[in-house]
């Protein structure tokens, strides 16, 4: 039997879209997922009332949830501990919520787009440092002969829309082209709150990006809440259903 994941992301927690998200909650329990990940933007701004909030829902979904950090998910409004240890918050959360997953058909690998300060303003579009591919890279090199779907999961997507010359993610170009070339089939991410699935390429090296929409009332360019059900088997490509929810009014 196929995998099954909902990817959702930038649920941002504090402005969250509860309508949405009781939509995915049942959802999660009629169709009992292989896995829930959220690819980043948790919370709007890192407080601890909005990780408590992202704690009891993700803690009821009762199947496997597995977590990226956004940028919106590094404290705000604390800057020594944002620049001591920005990931303390999130780190707690995922210790609280989130489960062990194995599957016969897709290998998750995880890739930190997140930095703490950048040398540009806003802090908000996505920086792939050396260390931060390295690290992936080398999981990748372990899954090598691995027979399954592997796919590599960030926030911020790693190259920007088809026809621009413009990538908002530093190192973005780099590290799609080195993720390709060594495995990786598919990239989920989130962060533009529009949902996406494309094959894309670089320096001859193709993998499939997947995007997930938005499940707060942060719209935007007029796209509705929505989620992501991908559906990965061996042998079979990847495929993603996107379900769009109606919007705040």
């Amino acid at each position: 039997m196929a995998t099954r994941i909902f990817h959702i992301s930038d649920v941002h927690f504090g402005v969250e879209d509860r309508a949405a998200l009781s939509s995915v909650e049942r959802a999660v329990a009629a169709e009992a997922p292989d896995a829930v990940i959220c690819t980043g933007d948790i919370t709007q701004r890192a407080k601890h009332s909005e990780y408590a909030a992202a704690a009891e829902w993700f803690g009821g979904l009762g199947v496997p949830v597995l977590l990226e950090p956004g940028n919106h998910d590094m404290p705000y409004y604390s800057p020594v501990e944002r620049f001591t240890d920005p990931y303390r918050r999130f780190r707690r959360l995922r210790r609280a919520v989130a489960g062990a997953f194995e599957s016969d058909d897709v290998a998750l690998v995880s890739l930190k787009t997140t930095v703490r300060a950048q040398s540009r303003f806003p802090w908000s579009d996505g920086v792939v440092t050396d260390a931060a591919l390295d690290e992936t890279l080398k999981q990748l090199a372990a899954l090598r002969d691995d027979p399954r779907h592997i796919v590599v999961t960030g926030h911020h997507p790693l190259l920007g829309p088809k026809g621009s010359a413009v990538n908002p993610t530093i190192g973005g170009n780099k590290a799609f082209a080195a993720l390709a070339a060594a495995g990786a089939d598919a990239i989920m991410s989130g962060h533009v709150h529009i949902a996406f699935h494309e094959m894309r390429e670089v320096d001859e090296a193709r993998a499939l990006l997947i995007g997930a929409g938005t499940l707060s009332t942060r719209l935007r360019h007029g796209a509705p809440p929505s989620y992501r059900v991908i559906t990965a088997e061996r042998g079979d490509p990847i495929t993603s259903e996107l379900r769009e929810l109606t919007p705040p009014s």
